[in-house]
């Protein structure tokens, strides 16, 4: 694979996790779906997309996965839409995805792991940049959606860790959204006297479905063939401020010095963690 394709099928991959985040909260802020309605709507449209992909391939590999890994994407897909009722895009970006990578890194540690000193720096920047954001004051987002959205980041870090090492990772994510499906229509089910779906809110929801997760996540495994192991995880950096970037554009949402202030501790902390993974295996140690 040519790196120009490489380095496209990355930016569109990247470019559509980020959309998650700002599809969810333009069905907030413009329509009258509620979150359980979301989720499940998103888990619907996702199965489907990756279910039509996984036909449409030439492997005779088939559907996947497992009831914990689903159950852990149910978890993320979920606390991700409740949280987002009350976050703006690029807080909860940024909160997601602090709590996602600080979540491996964790498993990595107690899995024996160690960290050399850089990277001991990087993960207590990284925290202290979590913390920094979450502290009380005006500019300080809402206590309930935060926790919220660190609850969805630490179900997708459980979720990616189950799956590192997939033989068939689109597979077993095709399977893992079917199943988590089933969860969402349970949810669905259990918030029944409080749904509320208008046009516009399921429009949004099957987008995010179909096209930023299910598509995405097949742009993404594709990109994945021409990447290196860190350099996969260090672009993806990138997401959070993608996703503010269009909450602003889009949603005309403040860029506050509080966000900015912890996204540099956030995102550098973790690419002083990721990047020193490499330095240590470039020199043997």
């Amino acid at each position: 694979m040519s790196r120009a394709r490489v380095a496209v099928l990355t930016l569109i991959a990247l470019i559509a996790f980020a959309a998650n985040s700002i599809l969810c909260r333009l069905a907030f802020e413009g329509s009258s779906i509620d979150p359980a309605s979301f989720a499940s709507i998103r888990l619907l449209a996702g199965a489907l997309a990756l279910w039509l992909i996984v036909g449409l391939r030439r492997t005779a590999n088939g559907i996947g996965g497992s009831w914990p890994s689903a159950a852990a994407l149910f978890g993320y897909a979920a606390a991700f839409s409740f949280a987002y009722v009350s976050l703006h895009t690029g807080v909860g970006a940024l909160l997601l995805f602090g709590a996602v990578q600080a979540t491996m890194i964790l498993a990595g540690l107690r899995a024996g792991e160690r960290l050399n000193g850089p990277q001991g720096a990087g993960l207590t920047l990284a925290l202290g940049g979590l913390g920094y954001l979450m502290l009380p004051g005006l500019a300080a987002p809402p206590l309930a959606g935060a926790l919220l959205m660190l609850a969805a980041g630490i179900a997708w870090g459980m979720y990616s860790l189950r799956g590192r090492g997939a033989a068939d990772p689109l597979g077993a994510t095709a399977g893992n959204f079917l199943r988590a499906a089933l969860l969402g229509i349970g949810l669905a089910l259990a918030a029944l006297p409080w749904l509320q779906v208008d046009s516009e809110g399921a429009g949004y929801a099957v987008l995010s479905g179909a096209l930023t997760s299910g598509v995405g996540y097949a742009v993404w495994y594709a990109a994945l063939r021409g990447l290196a192991a860190t350099h996969a995880a260090t672009v993806q950096l990138s997401v959070p401020v993608i996703a503010a970037a269009g909450g602003t554009l889009l949603l005309g949402e403040p860029v506050t010095l509080r966000l900015v202030l912890a996204s540099v501790a956030i995102l550098g902390g973790i690419a002083l963690v990721v990047l020193g993974k490499s330095f240590r295996s470039a020199s043997g140690k």
